[in-house]
């Protein structure tokens, strides 16, 4: 796996290369505050629909919590470019079943890759059925998250569409991207979880 890539540099030069146009981005969103400096970002570039599919969250009624704080936010936030919002299934026995045998995994391991591509596959489904031009996800945005894994599954996914559908490459911890998204949280004050989302972080985090 190519550990120099700067995916930062990489959406800088698709962004200049755009000119006047502004293309449709289906953005996969793991919450609110994530998406917050994502969304700033990107809307001043892009047509953004955030694609809210995440059915590791656990439980029932943090899921709940955290799509309001996604819709609530992009109802408030005057983005340059209209936001658009899509819920995807809450299809946890799906999730359930992808750890099936990794649910001793650590962070950061097996499982939480095979929890990426869940949601990237389905937010490329998503695009590519609805005629997006790019999709990416705010996953990088996070100091956790390994931004070269999340990069080759978008992009791996985006090469069997023939050329349908781009993968839009990110590192949005970079350049401050986590810090403005803590910013933005306080700014409108958005509910901010203390754990990934998963019953597997949600107990190592009790257990802290």
């Amino acid at each position: 796996m190519n550990q120099k890539i700067n995916y930062q540099k990489q959406l800088e030069e698709i962004i200049s290369s755009l000119g006047s146009n502004t293309p449709r981005l289906l953005l996969h969103s793991c919450c609110g505050p994530c998406s917050s400096y994502c969304i700033e970002y990107l809307s001043n570039y892009f047509e953004i629909t955030v694609f809210y599919y995440n059915p590791n969250i656990y439980p029932d009624d943090e899921y709940i919590h955290r799509v309001k704080e996604q819709k609530e936010f992009i109802n408030r936030f005057p983005a340059k470019n209209k936001v658009s919002f899509i819920e995807g299934d809450f299809d946890k026995d799906r999730f359930y079943k992808i750890c099936k045998g990794l649910e001793h995994e650590p962070e950061r391991g097996k499982r939480c890759f095979e929890c990426f591509k869940l949601r990237l596959s389905k937010s490329y489904e998503t695009a590519l059925e609805n005629g997006f031009d790019y999709f990416t996800t705010t996953l990088t945005i996070s100091p956790l998250k390994d931004a070269n894994i999340l990069n080759d599954i978008g992009l791996n996914l985006a090469t069997q569409s023939d050329g349908m559908l781009q993968w839009l490459p990110s590192d949005f911890k970079k350049n401050n991207g986590y810090k403005r998204s803590t910013e933005l949280s306080k700014e409108y004050n958005m509910y901010r979880q203390d754990y990934c989302g998963c019953v597997f972080s949600y107990n190592e985090r009790r257990q802290l």
